[in-house]
């Protein structure tokens, strides 16, 4: 998708368009309603904090400002940019309707996020017919085909394909004409389109990897296809020297991977100022619970239940610390994840400040799984209490080992950090 989440707010803010347009404020860069109908938004020269740009409108781009940049580097860039707040329940229902339209036209579908995925066209009926003098015409109408589909279904956004015969020359592709674009590639287009560009254009070429090649006088891809493998393979390694030879003559054997597992779930934020544990608590507690709360909408909106719990939190000195509590039973309730990630947080040194606290929650499964591991663990029991004969009664396991106990409050007065001393 093109531009994603700032295409997202145009619909919504259709008087923008043509702007440079920075998404990645917060609640307070809601824009205002005026009395004669019109909107007040939000100007970079206006931020002071922490925050990183999420993403940009091409005019923005031209400016300078792209993704994961700090905001205030990008409000020296572009003062007059309008800045709006993220708004990611919006972002996924878009996503979700523009995955749909492709699905209707080709189902084999690789997801890669929110914005992003691989299509498998081979047996599409008509991928590979050719269209008058066009070898390529079958699929080249199939890829126009689902570009209209996703501009219909999403309202007007447009969305850049590239067609190629595999997924790392097709990363590529489609990134060569946006916005809006289709690239159709052959192997024997290579040397024209693909051999031109940044060695660092290729996923999986980053920018350590990028300046060892400059080191080394290569700056192309088609630099890296001159060279011999053994070369590479000499300079890089043996298995990543040999895949710099494979990705610069575009041989790429992945299939495509139509199903895959969350390993984990999470929720964090960047404070526009470093928070202390005692004078801030009632506002970390107000985030904290938030996040918590977050979290438990996501496991449900996914799906699943969480058995361990963790906390992330980055100090003022940039260094970060994480805690894990694995909880007898997964879960997807808020408070009870609010109090394990209270727990973890006892055993955190809290005498510094802080500057970003996340929670997560990790070992994933569905409801089932769970109904299913029990069902098979009392089974196990059963095994186990017929073979013992004469021996004691099995203690039942919730009498060997009791759950804990969660009844400390978030950065509540009760915590061993309210009167200032760090907790071991």
């Amino acid at each position: 998708m093109d531009a994603f989440y700032a295409s997202v707010e145009l619909l919504r803010y259709p008087e923008l368009r043509g702007l440079p347009v920075v998404i990645g404020g917060g609640r307070r860069h809601q824009p205002e309603q005026l009395p004669d109908g019109t909107r007040r938004f939000s100007r970079l020269r206006d931020y002071a904090g922490r925050g990183v740009v999420t993403t940009s409108t091409y005019e923005a781009r031209d400016l300078g400002v792209f993704s994961a940049m700090g905001t205030m580097k990008a409000a020296a860039l572009a003062p007059d940019a309008v800045l709006l707040p993220v708004d990611f329940e919006r972002y996924r229902a878009y996503s979700r309707r523009f995955k749909a339209a492709v699905a209707e036209v080709a189902p084999v579908i690789e997801d890669r996020g929110i914005d992003e995925i691989y299509i498998d066209l081979t047996e599409v009926p008509g991928a590979q017919d050719a269209v008058g003098h066009d070898p390529l015409g079958g699929v080249r109408a199939l890829a126009l085909e689902i570009k209209n589909n996703v501009q219909r279904a999403t309202g007007g956004l447009t969305c850049s394909i590239g067609v190629t015969p595999n997924k790392l020359l097709s990363k590529l592709a489609s990134e060569l004409d946006k916005p809006d674009g289709l690239t159709v590639l052959t192997m024997d287009d290579l040397p024209t389109r693909i051999w031109p560009l940044a060695a660092r254009k290729v996923n999986g070429i980053g920018p350590k990897a990028a300046a060892r090649l400059a080191a080394l006088g290569v700056h192309t891809v088609g630099d890296i296809a001159r060279c011999e493998r053994a070369w590479l393979i000499e300079h890089f390694g043996r298995s990543y020297g040999g895949w710099l030879n494979d990705a610069a003559w575009g041989r790429d054997d992945r299939p495509l991977s139509t199903h895959s597992e969350p390993v984990s779930v999470s929720n964090e934020t960047t404070f526009d100022r470093d928070l202390h544990a005692v004078r801030d608590r009632a506002q970390l507690g107000g985030i904290f619970t938030g996040l918590c709360e977050r979290l438990a909408a996501d496991l449900a909106r996914k799906g699943v239940l969480g058995q361990t719990i963790g906390i992330k939190l980055r100090f003022d000195d940039f260094k970060t610390a994480t805690r894990d509590l694995t909880l007898p039973e997964p879960t997807a309730d808020a408070a009870v994840i609010r109090r394990a990630a209270g727990e973890c947080l006892k055993r955190v040194d809290l005498s510094r400040r802080l500057r970003l606290l996340g929670v997560r929650a990790s070992k994933l499964m569905t409801p089932g799984e769970w109904a299913a591991r029990q069902q098979r663990a009392a089974e196990l029991a059963d095994q186990r209490a017929s073979r013992r004969r004469g021996a004691s009664p099995a203690v039942p396991p919730a009498a060997q080992e009791p759950r804990a106990s969660y009844d400390l409050p978030l950065f509540g007065p009760d915590t061993p950090e309210a009167d200032g001393t760090p907790s071991s």
